[in-house]
């Protein structure tokens, strides 16, 4: 039997922790939790419906609408079920006839979040407010159990963003107002995932001069002999701008309209890379080494336009609707670059050309999303001067649709909610609590496979993930709001 080198072959198992692709930390991670006076009615209208110091982030002209000082803070719980339906899975390693053992469905692979906001508005004079917020614009967590059949292509995928939005509004004294925005987003990501080391054995057994039944063979054994499987594991951070300006406009005393438009940005999550368990060959057998470099790791902030929409039918009944569009085509690839010119550790093992980071990346994820709608109905019920009940219904397109991986098994979805408000004329205050449900329109249908940066449309190995999930979400949430 013909085989390769065990010194060299063991050696190059160890780069399948890096060839085979990490998937996205983006998309489909904005988040709709940001106010529970908004939730309350799914978030329609917002940008024409200044209650309370959260106009601030849906739309900065509001704050025109607003006297004195405005104080509004609170927080959401946010619990998204995501688990791989029995019966559904089929997995295969870049060799097939190498069988992955084990081969659980992962788990419940989301916590249960907290989302916590703070807004301020200040009137300087007539003409003139300004504003402070603190919120959560963008966030994505997952975790599956250790034995999941995709741990190939996923197993740990956070982002935590936070946002700081000064504002300030311009009045014209004459229904009109204009304001502006920015949000300074600061955003740490995590991204983990096991290693297949079959395909980089069969292909060098393969290149020694062994038939492709030998070649599969060898990898089986090479396979079964490692202590543990390579681990890959990216972490960074940095920090983005992204501005936002708006419109309110007052058509009458019980009809007004706004528009918002935000830029996009594109964060370069700045950190390392580790490879854990590298095979090393020695006299006395295997052990294993971790090997490091510094990334960057690409990730697209969309821009966004909303529209929004409020009419009083009665003294008592508000009507509220609006609409969203971002534009999430432009998260076409996600890749994992070097920041030492291709010249680390992970990168000189992988053998990339040195100099051509955005050509020869570590790793390569293709994601082709999809721009995105999002319309939203809403009312308000002013049942007594204390209190008030809320309704809301948005259809909230995936900007997933033809690459969907088993780190985002995400699908269009209703949202429906419910909310309550009571409010104190005499002392300022207002104290608003939501209640929101997600409907998936179908089960998270994943297919998920590795495709090479120079041709992202074409597989590049037989190595897939293929699993339907049963996917459902609720968020609770509560705010405090205060004039004085």
């Amino acid at each position: 039997m013909k085989t390769s080198c065990p010194h060299k072959t063991l050696r190059l198992t160890a780069l399948a922790a890096l060839v085979a692709p990490t998937a996205s930390l983006a998309g489909g991670f904005a988040l709709n939790e940001q106010s529970a006076s908004a939730i309350g009615v799914a978030n329609a209208g917002v940008a024409a419906n200044p209650e309370n110091a959260t106009t601030v982030l849906f739309n900065p002209a509001g704050m025109s609408q607003l006297s004195g000082t405005n104080l509004s803070f609170g927080a959401a719980l946010l619990d998204i079920d995501a688990e791989a339906k029995a019966g559904t899975i089929s997995a295969q390693r870049q060799v097939p006839q190498v069988p992955i053992e084990p081969a659980g469905n992962g788990g419940d692979i989301a916590d249960l979040a907290v989302l916590p906001n703070f807004y301020l508005t200040h009137e300087v004079n007539e003409s003139i407010d300004v504003g402070f917020g603190i919120h959560a614009p963008y966030g994505l967590a997952a975790d599956y159990e250790n034995d999941f059949a995709g741990r190939f292509f996923a197993d740990k995928t956070e982002l935590t963003a936070i946002a700081f939005t000064p504002s300030i509004a311009l009045s014209n004294g004459e229904g009109l107002s204009m304001g502006v925005g920015l949000n300074i987003i600061y955003a740490e990501g995590r991204l983990s995932r096991y290693s297949d080391p079959s395909g980089i054995v069969f292909r060098q057994a393969l290149a020694g001069g062994a038939d492709p039944a030998t070649a599969a063979a060898t990898a089986a054994a090479v396979v079964g002999s490692l202590p543990a499987e390579p681990y890959s594991d990216v972490e960074g951070d940095d920090v983005g701008v992204t501005f936002r300006v708006g419109f309110l406009y007052e058509l009458s005393d019980r009809t007004q309209f706004g528009l918002t438009a935000q830029t996009g940005t594109e964060l370069k999550l700045e950190g390392d890379i580790s490879v854990s368990n590298f095979p090393v060959v020695s006299p006395t057998g295997i052990s294993t080494t971790t090997l490091t470099e510094e990334v960057e790791v690409p990730a697209a902030i969309p821009e966004s336009i909303t529209f929004g929409a409020r009419h009083d039918l009665t003294s008592d009944v508000t009507l509220l609707a609006g609409a969203t569009y971002a534009r999430w085509s432009r998260f076409e690839e996600l890749d994992i670059r070097s920041r030492e010119g291709n010249a680390g550790q992970v990168s000189s093992a992988l053998g990339l050309t040195p100099g051509e980071t955005e050509s020869d990346p570590i790793s390569h994820v293709t994601e082709d999303w999809k721009n995105t709608w999002q319309f939203n109905l809403g009312g308000i019920w002013q049942a007594t001067p204390a209190w008030a009940f809320k309704a809301g219904y948005a259809w909230d397109e995936s900007p997933v649709q033809d690459f969907v991986t088993a780190r985002i098994p995400s699908e269009d979805r209703h949202w429906l909610t419910l909310g309550a408000q009571w409010k104190d004329a005499q002392s300022g205050w207002t104290v608003d609590g939501a209640l929101g449900t997600l409907i998936f329109v179908d089960d998270g249908k994943v297919d998920d496979r590795e495709y090479s940066h120079e041709n992202p449309t074409v597989q590049s190995t037989p190595a897939n993930y293929q699993a339907e999930y049963d996917l459902s979400a609720w968020s609770a949430s509560i705010q405090v709001s205060k004039s004085f």
